[in-house]
C-alpha cells in the first residue's frame, strides 16, 4: 500500500491559503472553501439528477470494416488486417492498444448523473467505451449490489469484446466494486479500480441514518467491511484509492484509504476540496485519467512520479 499526495494539476483547483496562522486557523478556512464548493456542486447535480435517472442506452457494437478489395496482381502485406477481430490486438487510431472499457458506479441514494463531468473528460481524451451504471436507490445489501455488478461487467465484456474493464466508483459506489473485485473474483474481469472518497474502512457518519441497511453495511465493523479485511492473495486488481482530508461524509477521513496488504494499492491525498467534489472537478479527473493510463505499458509509475513532482 502507498499513499501519496495529490496536489492541484489544473488551475481550477481551489487553492489552500497559506499557513500563515495556527492550523486550526489554516484548515477553518480551507474547510469553508470546500464547503462552499459542495454547496455549488449540490446545487448543481440536483439540477441534472433527473437525466440521470433513466438506464443508460445500450448501443451495439458496430462489426468491423470490411477490408478494400485488392486489385488483381497486388499482394497484400502481412498482417495488415491483423488484430480487427480479436481483442488481443485491437488497436486505436494512434496505433496503441485500444483501452478497456470504464465502468462508472455512483454512490448511495445517487445516480449515473453524478459522472456526466468525468466521463465528458474520458471521452474527450480518447476513451471509446464509457458505461454508466444505475443501481437502485433500494438497494439493502452490497454483497447483491456486487453480484449485480458482476453481471453487468460480463455483459459488457461480451459485448466489447473485451476480457477487462477498468472500474471508476464513487463513494458506496467504490465499495460495492471493491467487494465484487475482492470477494466475488471480479479481480479475472477487472484492471483497475478506481475509488473516489469510498469508506473503505467504514465512516462513522450519519447516524440517523443508520436505520438503513445499506448505510448499517457502509459502518466500520460492519459484516461486508470485516470480510474486506480477510486475506486476498493473488488478487489481480489494481486500486487507486482519492481521498480528501475535507471529506465530511467519510469519518474519520483516512477511512477512504485502501489497507490491506494483499492489495495493490496507491491511495492519493486530495487537498481542498470534499466529498461531492471528487467525482466532478477537473483536477481529479486528470488523476483518474493518469490512473486509469498507469498500467499501459511503460506508464506504470506515472501516478507516483506526478504526484510526487507537482
Amino acid at each position: 500500500m502507498r499513499t501519496l499526495p495529490f496536489l492541484p494539476l489544473l488551475p481550477r483547483l481551489p487553492l489552500l491559503p497559506r499557513r500563515t496562522g495556527p492550523r486550526n486557523a489554516w484548515l477553518s478556512s480551507a474547510l469553508l472553501r470546500a464547503t462552499a464548493l459542495e454547496l455549488v456542486v449540490l446545487a448543481g447535480h440536483a439540477l441534472i439528477y433527473p437525466t440521470g435517472i433513466p438506464g443508460e442506452r445500450r448501443t451495439p457494437p458496430r462489426p468491423p470494416a470490411e477490408p478494400a478489395p485488392t486489385p488483381p496482381g497486388t499482394t497484400a502485406l502481412p498482417g495488415a488486417h491483423a488484430g480487427s477481430t480479436a481483442h488481443a490486438g485491437r488497436t486505436g487510431q494512434i496505433g496503441h492498444r485500444e483501452r478497456p472499457p470504464v465502468v462508472l458506479l455512483h454512490g448511495f441514494i445517487d445516480n449515473r448523473s453524478v459522472f456526466v463531468l468525468l466521463r465528458r473528460s474520458l471521452a474527450r481524451h480518447g476513451w471509446r467505451h464509457l458505461e454508466s451504471l444505475n443501481y437502485s436507490p433500494l438497494t439493502c445489501d452490497i454483497r447483491t449490489a456486487a453480484e449485480l455488478l458482476g453481471r453487468h461487467v460480463e455483459e459488457i465484456c461480451a459485448r466489447t469484446g473485451h476480457r477487462e474493464v477498468d472500474i471508476v466508483g464513487h463513494s458506496l459506489g467504490g465499495l460495492i466494486a471493491r467487494y465484487y473485485v475482492q470477494r466475488l473474483g471480479g479481480d479475472q474481469r477487472v484492471r483497475t479500480l478506481v475509488t473516489l472518497g469510498t469508506p473503505h474502512a467504514g465512516t462513522a457518519v450519519a447516524p440517523l441514518a443508520s436505520a438503513l441497511p445499506i448505510v448499517r453495511q457502509m459502518r466500520g465493523g460492519s459484516a461486508p467491511i470485516e470480510e474486506l479485511r480477510l486475506p486476498a492473495p493473488g488478487c489481480r486488481t489494481r486500486f487507486i484509492s482519492f481521498w480528501s482530508e475535507l471529506d465530511q461524509v467519510i469519518v474519520p477521513a483516512e477511512a477512504a484509504c485502501v489497507d490491506h496488504p494483499d492489495l495493490d494499492a496507491t491511495n492519493v491525498r486530495v487537498s481542498g476540496i470534499g466529498h461531492l467534489a471528487l467525482p466532478v472537478h477537473p483536477a481529479v479527473a486528470a488523476g483518474v485519467r493518469q490512473a486509469l493510463d498507469a498500467q499501459e505499458p511503460g506508464n506504470r509509475t506515472s501516478v507516483e512520479h506526478r504526484a510526487k513532482a507537482v
